[in-house]
């Protein structure tokens, strides 16, 4: 994104997991880290990085990770960062993975940030009461472009709904669509769930199936790259997680035009969704209303219909043309 508008892009990677094309140069922590671990080598890594910023002496630095040791994050932005203005980026409403438990060490970690990026108006929001920032704003999670033609998406010959992500049901609650696709109409109707992720929590979420005697109506599918091409021969998709940042998964699927039907987690599916307009949004961990809702959308074809219709127009704001702006102007502010 920042690639493309003519920014100089280089990407650090503290993992050896590199599953997406990136456009820049690429220092890959990650490769040091599986040759060798431990607190010499932990260090060893910090002195690499630091090298590698002394050497290329960036204008910013955008951190995207999670956040949660007080002691590693402080070294980082007092002893790594100190010389250059950084963003600290918050994708998640749940701040534990982005902030110490007591608010002062939160403020010290913080107290030298250009700026703090949050992927939505509710997280931004808490950040400012909770910690008092005065320096936060809310830049939107992109809509990736994929192609919705993909050779290997396997042929899907029935009707489905669908939800899609990482399989940790802590976190995604996949159980509660359970439990509202079972007590929908959906499987009488021939409307089959497709769960599409990979995860811990798969042999969990299976005999879950089997328990409520779904094992004909429920269907799982492993991760893929690019899940669009299932995405938009869906009926609908679900969303029902505990709590978000800002769900790619619905701006994905209004893109191609699918509506979809989602709880109102804290946070981003009110700031993506308009009731009844490109989608359902209905009470968190109310499985019956979310039953309801799923019902809605194949019962009442002319509420279907005009969310299916405004769909794609919805998330044009999230385009990656107009979030690049956003992330320019922020760069060029600091």
């Amino acid at each position: 994104m920042l690639f493309q508008l003519g920014y100089q892009v280089h990407i650090v990677s503290v993992l050896n997991i590199i599953e997406y094309e990136y456009a820049g140069e690429l220092l890959n922590l990650g490769e040091l880290k599986e040759k060798k671990d431990g607190f010499f080598a932990r260090w060893n890594r910090l002195q690499v990085f630091k090298n590698y910023l002394k050497k290329h002496q960036f204008h910013c630095i955008i951190d995207n990770r999670t956040r949660n040791s007080w002691l590693r994050e402080t070294i980082i932005a007092k002893w790594l960062y100190a010389a250059y203005k950084t963003i600290y980026v918050i994708r998640s409403y749940n701040l534990e993975y982005y902030f110490p438990k007591r608010d002062n060490l939160s403020k010290y970690q913080y107290q030298n940030a250009a700026a703090i990026v949050s992927v939505s108006k509710e997280i931004q929001s808490l950040v400012e009461k909770k910690y008092g920032f005065n320096n936060v704003t809310t830049i939107y999670n992109p809509i990736e472009r994929y192609s919705i033609e993909e050779s290997e998406t396997p042929t899907i010959n029935y009707k489905y709904i669908l939800a899609y992500g990482r399989l940790d049901d802590a976190v995604k609650n996949y159980s509660l669509l359970l439990d509202a696709y079972s007590k929908s109409s959906l499987a009488k109707e021939k409307m089959k769930l497709i769960i599409l992720g990979s995860g811990d929590d798969l042999e969990l979420l299976k005999r879950k199936v089997a328990s409520l005697q779904l094992l004909e109506d429920v269907m799982f599918l492993p991760f893929v790259k690019n899940p669009l091409p299932i995405v938009s021969k869906a009926k609908f998709v679900c969303l029902t997680s505990r709590f978000e940042g800002f769900p790619r998964v619905l701006i994905e699927s209004l893109s191609v035009g699918v509506p979809v039907v989602s709880v109102n987690c804290k946070s981003g599916p009110e700031e993506i969704i308009s009731n009844k307009q490109n989608g359902l949004l209905v009470e968190n961990f109310d499985e019956k209303a979310l039953a309801e809702a799923m019902d809605s959308f194949i019962f009442d074809k002319e509420l279907y219909e005009k969310c299916k219709g405004k769909a794609k127009q919805s998330v044009e704001r999230f385009s990656i043309e107009a979030i690049s702006k956003d992330w320019k102007n922020l760069i060029e502010r600091i």
